[in-house]
């Protein structure tokens, strides 16, 4: 049986390996941009576009320089590490040049001066800088503004990206929120009961990361950026995305009754540009993951839950019992997200492989570890005597196990098999992490184009516990149906 295993667990890891080759980076001439897409007017999300400042200028250039773009929306944090690890050629979010960024990546010329600001809500008492002193201030977690109020004020809180700064603010949980001054204007164009102070915190640089060992794409890009800055051209594409984003008006109204908001609020949140087919894009994201990774799970789990009981039950096979006590102490005592960020960035770090696969590749490995342990508890529950009946019958252990012990362990755990499968559906809300456009991150890209974070986040979690719900009906009836066949 184990001679078995062991050709079985060969074949999946060569098919594993032809699917990552299949999914390298392809021959053609592509430019890969790592972005965070909510930080307008630099980049955001238009439609199915990531737009703004940053992504217009890096398309002009590529043009030139004969290249395919494609921008991959990610944390703001892992923007350098992308570059660093070679997923990524180029990064712009707003990166401003700092000594500490400068050891990691190399810097383009740099393409706009910038400046950190206060914005607060209209009636707010602070008035400059020196009343933030133990006041509850907002900034983004890695930029520059988060460095300025650590050094020189106190401990911010740390937010994912800036639109949830400012939606924290908006709903009474921060009294300040210290940010790029253009995505300021932005922010307040469109909801006119903040206003920014007048005192600017820092001035600094702008520029696009490179990998440092991409000498020929830097000097390429800086002659470029050069040009287009003596031309003109640079100037025109800056102000005009920020004359667009300065003409946006605030759709609300505080004199509307309840339901008049809530109907407002729900046209603007899906209606309106269509936001609600990021939901549905998004929602088939997370079922395309979870779907392959429960059969990766189960590919994984149950190899491991026979070899660890035989060992148990025979005291054989030592040293495959020794490697699968191994993968499930790592698995299971370590976060979700920290595998897929490990998988991605570490181990397939000089692999350009598709993400969802690598999404796939994570959840899978990470749901193996506990559904080896779900059917190990299963077979385990088996009285002895069914073992001994098999074998005096004649069956091999193999054969007794397939035949007479499995079956009766798998309806056992069926309950607690499907219960892990719905944990790893809600599980894959964390892909966002490496720029992959699942159902939480859909909701989270229509916040920051509405600011309004009731509706996205209400849809997302009813979506959720509809499929949820759905599956676990299915579950039950398959449990009903199992009992009748007993």
């Amino acid at each position: 049986m184990v001679k078995h295993l062991y050709l079985w667990t060969v074949a999946v890891a060569a098919a594993a390996m032809l699917l990552i080759c299949g999914c390298g980076r392809e021959q053609s001439k592509k430019l890969i941009m790592a972005t965070n897409a909510a930080f307008p007017p630099y980049e955001y999300v238009e439609g199915k576009e990531i737009d703004g400042i940053d992504p217009a200028i890096i398309r002009a250039i590529g043009g030139k320089l004969g290249y395919t773009v494609e921008i991959h929306d990610m944390s703001f944090e892992s923007v350098i590490a992308a570059v660093q690890t070679g997923k990524a050629d180029i990064a712009a979010a707003g990166i401003t040049i700092t000594p500490e960024r400068k050891k990691q990546v190399a810097f383009t010329l740099p393409y706009m001066i910038a400046e950190q600001v206060i914005i607060v809500m209209g009636k707010s008492p602070i008035k400059r800088s020196q009343d933030l002193k133990g006041k509850r201030i907002g900034v983004q977690h890695g930029t520059t503004g988060d460095t300025f109020v650590t050094a020189n004020i106190q401990e911010p809180e740390r937010f994912t990206n800036a639109p949830l700064a400012v939606q924290a603010l908006l709903a009474g949980k921060l009294d300040a929120v210290v940010i790029d001054s253009e995505p300021a204007s932005v922010f307040i164009a469109q909801r006119h009961d903040l206003v920014r102070l007048k005192e600017a915190l820092t001035y600094e640089e702008y520029a696009f990361a490179i990998n440092r060992e991409n000498s020929a794409l830097l000097k390429d890009f800086n002659a470029e950026l050069q040009k287009m800055i003596d031309s003109g051209e640079l100037k025109r594409i800056i102000d005009h995305y920020k004359e667009s984003h300065a003409s946006e008006q605030s759709s609300g109204s505080v004199n509307q009754s309840f339901a008049g908001r809530l109907k407002e609020s729900f046209y603007l949140n899906f209606v309106k540009e269509q936001r609600w087919m990021y939901l549905v894009r998004g929602f088939a994201v997370t079922l395309e993951i979870t779907f392959f990774a429960v059969l990766l799970g189960i590919g994984i789990g149950f190899p491991v839950a026979v070899i660890r009981s035989a060992a148990d039950q025979t005291g054989r096979f030592k040293l495959p019992d020794l490697c699968c006590r191994c993968y499930l102490t790592v698995i299971r005592g370590t976060p979700v997200v920290v595998q897929l960020l490990i998988i991605y960035f570490v181990i397939f770090g000089a692999v350009n492989i598709d993400k969802t696969l690598v999404a796939v590749i994570a959840f899978g490995i990470n749901s193996g570890a506990y559904v080896a342990e779900i059917i190990r508890s299963g077979i385990m529950s088996i009285d002895r005597g069914q073992m001994e009946a098999g074998r005096s019958l004649g069956l091999s252990y193999t054969q007794t196990m397939s035949l007479v012990i499995l079956p009766q362990a798998l309806k056992n755990v069926l309950p607690a098999l499907g219960n892990e499968f719905i944990v790893l559906l809600k599980e894959t809300s964390v892909a966002g992490y490496i720029a992959l456009q699942d159902l939480t991150k859909a909701g989270d890209i229509i916040r920051s184009q509405t600011y309004d974070a009731f509706m996205p986040l209400v849809a997302v979690a009813l979506i959720y516990l509809t499929v949820v719900l759905i599956l676990t009906g299915l579950l039950g009836r398959l449990e009903k149906r199992l009992k009748k066949n007993e």
